[in-house]
């Protein structure tokens, strides 16, 4: 592993851009990818008042190119962008004028689910928790036909909630697996829960031979909001993805440097 493609910094909910440069630097890593919450459309879950990297994304470019003259590492100025079904000209207006190196798309709420919480799960019957994931992964496979990132994020974020667990079926991977064949966009192997009460990465890996199958790679991202949880996520996700080989950085990042 050479590069993580997925770290928040204070523009977010992250840490001081400098400490994680520091922390990849000292995990050995030769690039990072800067990826804060960039949240377009307004939401009924007041995500959009608390991520503004619409309004803020120049002042992080101006910080992010004086911090390439103090490092060695390759510095992406990159987003991980929530995706809104029927929001995608809106997105697709903002990215092409931010025109970031690249972008990660996540499905983080659906319709009136929000699966970055748990709270609205924990009295839902069985149906209704299996109906939220269905939902996700309605919107998953839009987000991946929308062709708009260049990254699919953390693309089972509902098993982070315990109430959702094991709630997602063979047959939703295997639809966004279908997804994924005919796009140029590429999932990530996330462990933005591997030391938390997931205790693992994203997907399961139980679930990445059919990936492989196929013919789908994936890129590596440690989705670190602090220097500690990127030194600790990145030997996890070297152990999960075993070589670099297998799991290709450089085809999904651009060169170009904004």
């Amino acid at each position: 592993m050479q590069t993580d493609i997925h770290t928040h910094t204070t523009y977010s909910d992250g840490s001081d851009l400098d400490a994680m440069i520091t922390a990849a630097e000292q995990a050995g890593l030769s690039a990072l990818g800067l990826t804060d919450h960039c949240i377009v459309t307004a939401d009924d879950f007041g995500r959009r008042a608390r991520y503004d990297l619409v309004e803020t994304y120049q002042q992080r470019r101006t910080d992010i190119r004086a911090a390439r003259a103090t490092t060695d590492l390759r510095l992406y100025d990159a987003a991980e962008v929530s995706y809104v079904e029927g929001t995608e000209s809106r997105i697709a207006a903002f990215l092409d004028t931010a025109d970031f190196a690249y972008t990660i798309g996540s499905v983080h709420f659906a319709d009136q689910y929000d699966y970055t919480s748990g709270t609205q799960y924990g009295t839902a019957s069985a149906t209704q928790r299996r109906r939220a994931v269905e939902r996700y992964y309605d919107a998953v496979v839009a987000l991946i036909e929308s062709e708009l990132f260049d990254v699919l994020g953390h693309l089972d974020l509902p098993e982070r909630i315990p109430a959702l667990r094991r709630h997602t079926t063979r047959e939703d991977y295997e639809r966004v697996a279908r997804a994924l064949v005919d796009s140029k966009i590429v999932p990530e192997v996330n462990a933005g829960r591997v030391h938390g009460s997931l205790g693992r990465v994203h997907p399961d890996p139980a679930v990445l031979d059919l990936f492989t199958e196929y013919g789908i790679q994936f890129v590596l991202g440690s989705d670190g909001h602090t220097p500690a949880e990127l030194s600790k996520r990145v030997p996890e996700l070297r152990a999960v993805t075993g070589t670099l080989d297998r799991y290709p950085v450089s085809d999904v990042l651009h060169d170009s440097q904004p």
